[in-house]
């Protein structure tokens, strides 16, 4: 019977790729000792946000998500980041893998905007694994699952994912409107003549009495 450990060991930005990306350094152990022949690997991310202590700004800017923070030992419960899958080499005894995770700046998404408040510290992730794993055995290839109970505890640097945002988008961020409400903007920003919408959104809040 195939015996898998999984460790979660590094996290950095890929460079070069067409969409903001982390690569997660997975350390997998074949503890039993049957060479693996391929796996199928599938991955959830999980955000436990309760594994981590919180600054007055950075509650302030959670406020959408889990609300006033008395309130906070029954609404700060885990979010799903995402799910993703990669095919893995066969291997014998253990093996490291890049695991690719797309990430977006879409403040719609709860994953993105929970990442855009904080300042430091670290990001504390539950990998739950599961999938197909294929060996060799006596009378010929043995196909078995990873069990659902395989799992891995990762603290992602916050300043990993800043760097990894201002690889793509530097000093920017993004926020999805509804079409009537930028055609609004739109025609605001040419009634007053500005340049860009950066100085549309600092008169909006200047003349709403909103510092930035």
């Amino acid at each position: 019977m195939t015996e898998l450990v999984f460790d979660c060991v590094d996290a950095q930005p890929e460079r070069y790729g067409a969409v903001p990306t982390l690569l997660f350094k997975l350390h997998i152990s074949e503890v039993g000792g049957d060479p693996i022949h391929a796996m199928v690997l599938r991955c959830q991310f999980r955000i436990e946000p309760q594994r981590r202590r919180y600054s007055a700004a950075e509650e302030e800017r959670l406020l959408d998500l889990f609300g006033e923070t008395p309130r906070w030992g029954d609404t700060l419960k885990p979010l799903q980041f995402t799910n993703v899958s990669i095919a893995v080499p066969g291997f014998s005894g253990s093996t490291d893998i890049d695991l690719p995770v797309p990430c977006t700046y879409d403040f719609e998404v709860a994953a993105a905007k929970y990442f855009h408040s904080l300042e430091d510290g670290e990001i504390p992730l539950l990998l739950l694994f599961s999938g197909t794993v294929f060996s060799k055995g006596d009378s010929g290839f043995v196909v078995q699952q990873v069990p659902w109970h395989k799992e891995a505890s990762y603290r992602l640097p916050v300043k990993v994912w800043r760097e990894m945002m201002d690889l793509y988008f530097p000093n920017s961020a993004w926020i999805r409107l509804r079409r009537d409400t930028l055609d609004g903007l739109q025609r605001f920003k040419s009634r007053r003549a500005l340049p860009m919408w950066d100085d549309a959104f600092e008169v909006l809040l200047k003349e709403a009495g909103e510092e930035h």
